[in-house]
């Protein structure tokens, strides 16, 4: 499959954007995508057809509550679960603060959970914090320094009749694994625990199928898949009957609102559909029926993002050899492609990465320098403290062409 890059790039109004003539290079989408045109017409018609509280019989509220069906509907496409499944929320890292203590509130001093080495710190600290208020203990699942891959070998050992939570990120914004989490998750499942998915950083790039993965939470935040500051959470029915929400008394004890402690942003689910339909929409390019099941066109709309990706991906990787002293931090084989995502980690001998970061800034070329919230996997490299690493995150509306004026932009800031 390969895109209509030129359809797709047109897609997203700040493409078009230049600054005293010279384009912008967008290559910073692991801290954030660019949003997605219909996007921006999804929210302004929230925000002006529809500016109301839901559960009214006025034109507005019933408006409003047909974008949050709606959303609804759109987010259990987009993850393979019920409607009844899904909350939205400010973000991943704000979920996950949320519900920590509400899955905490029956763990005891001697039980254990897991986390890994490789997360973001939204999926460490909320968990990391609860089990030190308790009295548990932290077991911590490492990764290969050579293989760049998670340690699944070491489950059994890590993983007993004790364990209460264990979370895993899907795909590592710094490191750029894709994380077999359906393993993760089974072990889990084996030993009565509860499994945390953070699917940030897979979200923009592979289709997430939560009945294949098998875990009972998993989050991922619009605005890294092209739609607004909002997060999209999957909390399975199982793991629901278990917890009792922080919420007002007149709150309806029923989904979708028995875990939003007060109102939602409407004009925020509108855009994150429409940043579901975007995917959606690209399928459509590659001959899905727009007739067709929404779930059927994300998947060949992933299925194109995937090759596109691949293929910018193996043009970076190629350049990136060529570069005298550059350490990359992550999957550099190309036949291994399927293995990671296209966020690109690295280091220059001598060489500052804030620098850096701010020389190619100066060519309006954005990327990002420090550690991104990856705490633990910063911490393995020794790269914490400091400038850090230079990141680049490629993205589907991303060009060949602008990946080989990257490179040669790269090749003339390092020197």
């Amino acid at each position: 499959m390969s895109l209509d890059i030129a359809a797709v790039r047109a897609a997203f109004p700040a493409l078009a954007l230049t600054d005293d003539g010279v384009p912008r290079g967008y290559f910073d989408a692991p801290a954030g995508t660019q949003v997605a045109g219909r996007v921006v017409d999804a929210m302004r018609h929230a925000l002006i057809d529809a500016c109301a509280n839901d559960g009214g019989h006025f034109r507005t509220s019933v408006a409003a509550g047909a974008i949050c069906d709606a959303a609804l509907q759109g987010a259990a496409a987009f993850y393979n679960c019920a409607p009844d499944e899904i909350v939205f929320g400010l973000n991943t890292t704000s979920l996950f603060f949320q519900f920590a203590p509400l899955l905490a509130s029956d763990w005891r001093a001697g039980d254990e959970i897991l986390l890994t080495r490789m997360d973001h710190d939204a999926n460490v600290s909320p968990w990391l914090q609860q089990a030190q208020a308790r009295g548990l203990t932290v077991r911590w699942l490492p990764w290969d320094r050579e293989t760049h891959a998670l340690r699944l070998d070491l489950l059994p050992e890590l993983i007993g009749p004790r364990t209460r939570l264990v979370a895993v990120g899907q795909a590592s914004n710094y490191l750029g694994t894709i994380n077999d989490v359906a393993a993760v998750c089974a072990a889990a499942r084996a030993v009565g625990a509860i499994s945390i998915v953070d699917a940030v950083q897979a979200a923009p790039h592979i289709l997430i199928d939560v009945a294949a993965i098998g875990c009972d939470m998993l989050c991922a935040s619009a605005y890294k898949f092209f739609g607004p500051h909002a997060a999209v959470m999957y909390l399975s029915r199982g793991l629901q009957a278990q917890l009792h929400p922080l919420k007002v008394r007149p709150s309806v004890d029923t989904m979708p609102t028995r875990f939003s402690p007060g109102t939602p942003s409407f004009e925020a689910q509108a855009g994150t559909l429409a940043a579901i339909e975007h995917i959606a929409w690209l399928g459509d390019q590659e001959g899905t029926a727009t007739t067709a099941p929404l779930r059927q066109r994300l998947v060949a709309g992933y299925d194109a993002i995937t090759a596109h990706e691949a293929d910018l991906s193996r043009r970076f990787l190629s350049g990136l050899a060529g570069i005298k002293g550059l350490t990359l931090h992550g999957i550099a084989n190309a036949n291994r492609l399927a293995e990671r995502v296209p966020t690109f980690t690295f280091t220059v001998e001598g060489r500052d990465s804030g620098a850096l970061a701010a020389d190619l800034a100066a060519r309006n070329i954005f990327v990002w320098s420090g550690y991104y919230y990856a705490w633990e996997p910063a911490g393995v490299l020794g790269l914490r403290d400091g400038p850090g690493a230079v990141r680049i995150g490629l993205s589907h509306y991303n060009s060949m062409a602008e990946v080989d004026g990257l490179l040669d932009q790269l090749v003339q800031v390092i020197g």
